[in-house]
């Protein structure tokens, strides 16, 4: 099953919850983003809320 979560804050792509996993991720500030978005941040040292598990 696949649902629509919302989009991404980044660059409005649509972002899903598949068989109950994010297609994304959530951020610091509950904002969500895509996961391409979120590699992107990842790699210039920004911290994301999925760091601290």
């Amino acid at each position: 099953m696949r649902e629509l979560v919302g989009q991404c804050s980044v660059c409005g792509k649509d972002i899903f919850c598949a068989d109950g996993f994010l297609e994304g991720v959530i951020r610091e500030d509950k904002q969500l983003e895509c996961l391409t978005c979120s590699e992107g941040r990842s790699e210039t040292g920004l911290r994301l809320e999925t760091d601290t598990f």
